[in-house]
């Protein structure tokens, strides 16, 4: 089995620059998923509160035999447990349900720019969370470059992650560019543009892209493959998802092959600056806001 290169975060922890995730993965098919991705090789599982799967992610790990020391898990505060005390409550119901102590990673799952600052105490309560040892990295998801600058304004702790939408069609480099000069890693979700296919979305599927089929044809490799070496070459953390087990295999054999820097320019050269996933700002209690079940 193949050794998943690692990168360092802003504090000094290492995660496996590739991870597996669980969105949109009902809770009743989590567990073979996260069996599988264990069982090829993956050591980072991505899950969220909002998911509605810690447990079952939690109860794989358990059952697979593989140490927890060497599984990096990172989950997500959803924004209806923002606030100082109710984001440690947050805390205590995800790591109630993935049946852990010490979270890898844990992030707020969207800015909430509405009400920010209940998005300012949540932070402030990661950082608490950090300095108690509960977590051993904290970050962000979906925050735009207003959500960082106004972070980092208040922040004693600089995020190691921000999680964002990136794939071909959609690079967002300004807020990568951001981020990079503030030693932020960019997380990429829907590393292979599945957010183009899997929801209602004015993008054509990046599966089919002429662009990636001619480079995947003169590398030997899936078009699924090329976006994520794409991602690793750049330097960005990729949490590619899916249920069958081939190509959870599949999306991990990326390790034996390089992009030239024409592939990667041309890959590059793909960006409609569309999103897929909803805007920030619409993001709100008011649509969006649903309670976490306690664990």
């Amino acid at each position: 089995m193949r050794a998943i290169p690692h990168l360092t975060l802003n504090n000094g922890v290492e995660l496996p620059a590739i991870g597996f995730g669980v969105f949109q993965t009902p809770p009743d098919e989590t567990l073979a998923a996260v069996d599988a991705a264990l069982a090829a090789g993956y050591r980072h599982i991505d899950t969220a509160a909002a998911y509605n799967n810690e447990r079952q992610v939690g109860e794989a790990i358990a059952k697979s035999g593989v140490d927890r020391s060497e599984v990096f898990i990172e989950t997500k505060i959803w924004i209806s447990d923002y606030g100082y005390a109710e984001t440690l409550h947050g805390f205590d119901k995800s790591a109630g349900k993935l049946g852990v102590d010490q979270i890898d990673l844990l992030i707020l799952h969207q800015a909430l720019p509405s009400e920010f600052d209940r998005t300012l105490e949540a932070y402030r309560a990661l950082e608490t969370l950090l300095a108690d040892g509960r977590v051993r990295a904290i970050g962000v998801s979906n925050f735009m470059v207003e959500h960082l600058t106004a972070l980092l304004d208040k922040a004693t702790v600089v995020p190691a992650v921000n999680q964002i939408e990136v794939h071909p069609y959609f690079a967002q480099r300004q807020v990568q560019a951001f981020g990079a000069q503030h030693g932020i890693l960019a997380q990429a979700w829907s590393p292979i543009g599945g957010i183009t296919f899997y929801r209602e979305s004015r993008h054509t599927s990046t599966l089919q892209d002429p662009v990636i089929g001619a480079i995947a044809e003169a590398t030997g490799k899936t078009p699924a493959q090329v976006m994520l070496r794409w991602h690793l070459q750049q330097g960005r953390s990729v949490i590619p998802k899916s249920t069958k087990p081939a190509r959870i295999a599949e999306n991990l054999d990326v390790f034996d092959f390089d992009l030239t820097a024409d592939q990667l320019a041309a890959i590059d050269g793909l960006d409609t600056d569309t999103r897929g996933g909803p805007e920030p700002e619409a993001i709100t209690m008011a649509t969006f806001g649903r309670p976490i079940p306690e664990a």
